[in-house]
């Protein structure tokens, strides 16, 4: 079975599957927050809904970016409260962060 990291790499040498990646950069690195948030913390999604009183399929949901409605940002400082963390919200400027080569981003 491949690992994720694999599997991932191997599906960015698709040119379509990087053009779509690419566009779904910033959602992605956020998400990634919280995964490696979770992770850290050593906590499951049964866990983190347990203490934030929702179901494990709606944690499961929240991480995968796929539900069909964008999450709260009082549901994600719950998400990160129950991981010990705090929720930050930045506004960057686009053409000043462009400058330097980042672009900003939501982290848990």
């Amino acid at each position: 079975m491949l690992t994720h990291k694999e599997l991932k790499a191997r599906a960015l040498e698709r040119a379509d599957v990087q053009v779509e990646y690419d566009q779904l950069g910033d959602e992605f690195r956020f998400l990634d927050e919280f995964l490696k948030a979770r992770a850290a913390a050593g906590v499951t999604q049964a866990e983190v809904a347990e203490r934030i009183g929702t179901t494990q399929s709606a944690i499961a949901r929240l991480e995968s970016g796929r539900g069909k409605h964008s999450p709260s940002i009082a549901t994600l400082e719950k998400y990160a409260h129950a991981l010990g963390c705090r929720l930050e919200l930045r506004l960057v400027n686009e053409v000043a962060s462009s400058k330097v080569g980042t672009r900003g981003h939501l982290t848990a």
